[in-house]
């Protein structure tokens, strides 16, 4: 049995606007950190949006005048939008605090995700994210970037489901200028939507974090 909560805050055609799933998220933040609610993971589907981590650089932003909304995670600049599955795991992390850890972890719990749904995913050393073979090169299909405040996660990962990818042509994807980006469906031939990936990812992570202490 799983010892966290799960929030579907809204998926196609019920997208949320990023402003409003940052706030859910500090919200339940609080709650977690104060001890007055488990672990949550959220789930969602964003309208159409650039977020730049804190090391995005100014070569990488969109050079058409795109706004931007600079969020208090680690990572670069990525695309949110709809097609793709975004998930903010909202967990105490245990003592002493290991974020790679975490992201490691989440890395492993996205490929078993994907495993499910025809992908052979995996992991590159010193570049977050997991990864798929492309034709020419490696291609990422979800991303990953998180901040740790008072000893409980923020933010977390976005899968590229039926997403189309142009949202990618305008910016460096994550800081990363030779490799690419690809979605399930048009890696595996069929569409997969967030919806249908939505419930693997809640009994992937209920499996991986039963251990868990709420």
């Amino acid at each position: 049995m799983s010892v966290f909560d799960v929030v579907q805050a809204g998926l196609a055609p019920h997208l949320v606007p990023y402003g409003e799933g940052w706030a859910l998220q500090r919200r339940i933040h609080a709650d977690v950190v104060a001890g007055e609610r488990p672990d949550t993971l959220v789930l969602l589907e964003h309208e159409a949006v650039y977020t730049a981590g804190k090391r995005t650089e100014a070569h990488e932003r969109p050079r058409d005048g795109t706004p931007v909304i600079d969020v208090d995670r680690g990572g670069r600049i990525t695309w949110h939008g709809p097609g793709q599955l975004v998930g903010y795991p909202i967990f105490r992390l245990p003592e002493p605090l290991a974020v790679v850890d975490h992201v490691r972890r989440l890395e492993r719990v996205l490929i078993e995700v994907l495993a499910a749904h025809g992908m052979d995913g995996y992991q590159v050393e010193g570049r977050s994210g997991v990864w798929v073979r492309g034709v020419r090169h490696e291609e990422k299909v979800a991303a990953i970037g998180v901040r740790v405040a008072q000893g409980v996660t923020m933010h977390g990962f976005a899968i590229n489901c039926d997403n189309v990818l142009d949202g990618f042509g305008g910016i460096i994807p994550c800081g990363i200028a030779d490799a690419g980006v690809t979605t399930i469906s048009a890696h595996t031939g069929r569409i997969v939507s967030p919806a249908d990936v939505a419930g693997t990812v809640e009994r992937v992570f209920a499996d991986e974090y039963a251990e868990v202490s709420a």
